[in-house]
């Protein structure tokens, strides 16, 4: 890989929408580090890092701790790995299903809590109206 292909920072933070504070905290606890280093010491990015961290930026939204966050990851790792025995693959996919219904429970979560703020926001649309010749709203019933 040449240099032209590594990512720094700046545009990893851009590609996946996590701050640059974020990511270097998912480097200081080992869930994704640098493919390389620049002659300054800069954090270099390839497009599998920038990958790892759009899993870990889907999977923090439905709860899931770092440690499940690195076992998950560590399971891909063991099905992207070529010599990876037949007991461990059928390891990873069990965790990886334990993970998918895990996330299928939280996404049904949000869903509800979803739900809630789109009735509250119509009940407020609802009952804030303009009075007479002022454009001020009517006060909420207390």
């Amino acid at each position: 890989m040449n240099g032209g292909d590594y990512l720094q920072i700046g545009q990893v933070a851009e590609r996946t929408e996590l701050s640059l504070k974020t990511i270097r905290h998912y480097d200081e606890v080992g869930l994704v580090r640098p493919s390389a280093r620049s002659g300054g010491g800069f954090r270099l990015y390839t497009e599998a890092d920038v990958d790892r961290l759009l899993v870990i930026r889907r999977m923090k939204p439905l709860g899931f701790t770092l440690a499940e966050m690195k076992q998950l990851l560590e399971s891909l790792d063991t099905l992207g790995d070529p010599a990876a025995t037949d007991d461990r693959r059928a390891g990873a996919v069990n965790e990886l299903l334990s993970f998918r219904e895990k996330a299928r429970e939280s996404a049904e979560r949000l869903r509800k809590q979803l739900a809630y703020a789109e009735e509250f926001t119509e009940l407020l649309t609802d009952r804030v109206r303009p009075t007479g010749d002022s454009a001020t709203p009517d006060r909420l019933p207390n």
